[in-house]
């Protein structure tokens, strides 16, 4: 097991992977949220870049963007979650924890995150 940071620590021996990785060694990410993939994808990069070669990566919960899925595909990097925003949502839906019309703002928010509420 090994531990990567968003960046090389600043103090110490300014690690950005803690932990033994050796030279082609298959490591699998896991997450606890994939969103826009950005961030799992940068320790993806470090990994690699240390010699690792990721063979996937497993989340908790993904929100299903399409950015994220074309980047994983573009980095060649396979995802699996164990949840999703649909499934999320349709469990809200069927236990009425949601209105329609706030299932419709959210669909909206999901559609264009950032252009969301403008």
């Amino acid at each position: 097991m090994i531990y990567v940071r968003s960046k090389p620590k600043e103090h110490g021996m300014g690690n950005q992977i803690e932990g033994v990785l050796e030279q082609g060694q298959k490591v699998v990410v896991i997450e606890d949220l994939v969103s826009t993939g950005k961030s799992s994808l940068q320790a993806v990069d470090a990994i690699r870049e240390a010699g690792g070669e990721v063979i996937g990566m497993c989340a908790l919960f993904t929100y299903g963007f399409d950015a994220a899925a074309e980047a994983m595909e573009k980095a060649q990097v396979p995802l699996f979650t164990i949840s999703n925003y649909t499934a999320l949502m349709e469990v809200a839906e069927e236990q009425s924890l949601i209105t329609a019309e706030q299932k419709q703002s959210l669909e909206a928010w999901r559609q264009n995150p950032g252009g969301w509420g403008r």
